[in-house]
């Protein structure tokens, strides 16, 4: 076989595994002003872009601009108004709306899931794991629950216990990527956020994004020894849960630009148009099942408010209006060619476990960016809408007044 031949097979039979890393509480801004050469290294392999949390503005899936509904959303792929989490109790959440490690298992059951995690929630409440209605057992590999552990990890009246919680996840994030490589991880640092909480705006919270950065270095420099020494081929994402108060940095929850205003970095080279376009962070749950070649069962798909930062992509942000019996689906457009087929569910029986029944509305060219279509539609009703491209398909719900 020829040396060119021979790179070529290795290519196609790469082994492709995935790692998101959340670091908690860092608006674009404050990242934006802070020497991370860590993340901008990642950043220069694939791109960087601003991108947002908390829903639709004043919408349907408008979520508050907290922590763990931020988490859900990432690794859901949807926003609140279907994931069900609105704050850190974490409730009651909807796992009838799968994460990407759900999928993953559920898919491709022999791949090797992994969570690093400040946090034990993530794993117990987000992804639910071992919970039957969650999927059940569906993490192979778990190091969390240190915020309980005050022996290893002695509580003051600082918060440096959890930067100590945080260096340890990531060693043990960095050891296990290079020693295990499983499929798909989650890191979770929550250090960054307890500065802003403690002090906003301040040195404090700059120190604590270039600790972040420097624990972010040493996953990326397994990520590469992977790369370099079996030839798999690794997607790494960065981003975050929310940005921060307006006035000082200390708080969050709100719709405030600065509050929704969040970033992404990636690795991954072959980014699309959604990624340049601002895009929100429940993109993030399908472009791993893109890159992981995992596909979503067709109901799950449906549902999925996110599209994949990678490879074609035909539309994405799709609006919904009604007016005088007139119905009119927008768009924005991604790759050229091909038509934008539009089908109607007026139930919601996903929520509680069921089917919808979606209707075919009809047909129009991507490039018109719009669909128009006279019908009858009840005050008070929830209907849902799926639009499929030629490489993608994408939701918008239309929620009309009494």
């Amino acid at each position: 076989m020829s040396a060119v031949l021979l790179v070529f097979a290795m290519s196609v039979h790469a082994q492709r595994k995935a790692v998101m890393i959340l670091i908690d509480g860092v608006p674009a801004d404050v990242l934006e002003q802070v020497a991370t050469p860590a993340i901008d290294e990642i950043a220069a392999v694939g791109g960087y872009t601003r991108a947002y949390q908390g829903g639709g503005k004043d919408m349907y899936s408008q979520t508050p601009t907290i922590s763990a509904p931020g988490y859900m959303n990432m690794i859901t792929g949807v926003w609140g108004n279907k994931h069900n989490v609105w704050g850190n109790g974490v409730k009651n959440p909807n796992y009838n709306y799968w994460n990407v490690f759900h999928v993953v298992k559920a898919q491709a059951p022999e791949k090797k899931t992994a969570i690093f995690s400040t946090w034990l929630d993530n794993r117990t409440k987000l992804i639910g794991d071992g919970k039957a209605e969650a999927g059940g057992k569906i993490m192979d590999i778990a190091y969390d629950g240190y915020e309980l552990d005050t022996v290893q990890f002695p509580h003051g009246n600082s918060r440096i216990f959890i930067y100590n919680i945080d260096e340890f996840v990531t060693d043990k994030a960095a050891e296990t990527i290079k020693a295990d490589a499983p499929d798909v991880s989650w890191v979770y640092l929550e250090y960054t956020d307890d500065m802003g909480h403690a002090f906003g705006d301040s040195p404090q919270m700059i120190d604590a994004v270039e600790k972040a950065d420097a624990q972010i270095g040493r996953i990326w420099e397994a990520i590469k020894y992977r790369q370099e020494q079996f030839g798999e081929e690794w997607l790494l994402t960065v981003t975050t849960d929310h940005g921060r108060t307006e006035s000082n940095g200390k708080g969050h929850g709100g719709q405030s630009e600065r509050e929704r205003t969040t970033w992404a970095a990636t690795n991954a080279q072959n980014l699309n148009a959604r990624f340049e376009s601002t895009p929100p962070v429940v993109d993030i749950m399908p472009t791993v099942l893109k890159h992981l070649n995992v596909e979503m069962p067709k109901d799950i798909a449906q549902e999925v408010d996110g599209v994949s930062w990678l490879g074609d992509v035909s539309l994405f942000d799709a609006v919904a209006n009604y007016e005088n019996g007139k119905l009119t689906l927008s768009w924005s457009q991604g790759s050229a060619g091909g038509n934008v087929t539009v089908y109607m569910a007026a139930t919601n029986n996903f929520k509680t476990g069921g089917k919808d029944d979606y209707k075919k509305l009809g047909k129009a060219k991507l490039t018109e960016g719009t669909f128009t279509k006279s019908i009858q539609l009840e005050k008070g009703g929830t209907y849902k809408f799926l639009l499929e491209g030629k490489h993608n398909s994408t939701n918008v719900w239309l929620v009309l007044d009494k």
